[in-house]
């Protein structure tokens, strides 16, 4: 540890930038990855352990809406996942859900709590070959009028799931593990 007022070599604060600065305490992204999200959990009103899940239309505009490529496009189009996005460059999380609702779901006035925050700092279970990636993930929830999904082109399908009954296998892109942070529990 240095003197008071000097910056710490051995402790890295999180301050990142391109071109890492150590003699500022400014550093490099981590090795694989740093990715800041938003996630919109929506139940139908009056049934909490249901969530709003869908499968991807790989023929959506995904790069716009979702900052996936063709190739991940048809890895999500295989398994369930939350409506979801990294935030933009400059955008707020609270902003970043909002476009999830307009631009994945249609919807412009859904009532969001305020975001629960989860940061991981892991190896994901379907990329074994990437170490350190880091999460951290604003999940906002909220619940929407009647028994039936909303529809939208982005989804080739959109449906409520009973979390309590389906597998966890069947969600892509980790986002099973965003809904147990919530405390949703998948069957054994």
């Amino acid at each position: 540890m240095t003197g008071a007022g000097n910056v710490s070599q051995e402790r890295k604060f999180c301050r990142f930038a391109a071109t890492p600065r150590p003699e500022e305490g400014v550093w490099g992204v981590p090795k694989d990855g740093f990715c800041l999200s938003s996630f919109v959990v929506l139940s139908p009103e009056g049934v909490p352990g249901s969530v709003l899940v869908g499968k991807v239309s790989p023929s959506a505009p995904w790069g716009e809406i979702g900052g996936l490529d063709s190739r991940r496009i048809q890895l999500n189009s295989q398994g369930w996942m939350i409506p979801s996005c990294h935030l933009l460059q400059g955008e707020s999380p609270q902003a970043a859900a909002v476009r999830v609702l307009k631009e994945q779901l249609g919807k412009e006035s859904v009532r969001l709590g305020p975001p629960e925050i989860f940061s991981e700092v892991y190896t994901p279970r379907r990329h074994s070959g990437l170490s350190e990636h880091w999460d951290l993930e604003f999940v906002f929830r909220g619940t929407l009028p009647g028994a039936e999904p909303p529809q939208h082109v982005a989804w080739a399908e959109l449906k409520y799931l009973d979390i309590a009954h389906t597998p966890r296998t069947e969600f892509i892109r980790s986002h099973d593990d965003i809904l147990e942070n919530l405390h949703f529990r998948f069957p054994e």
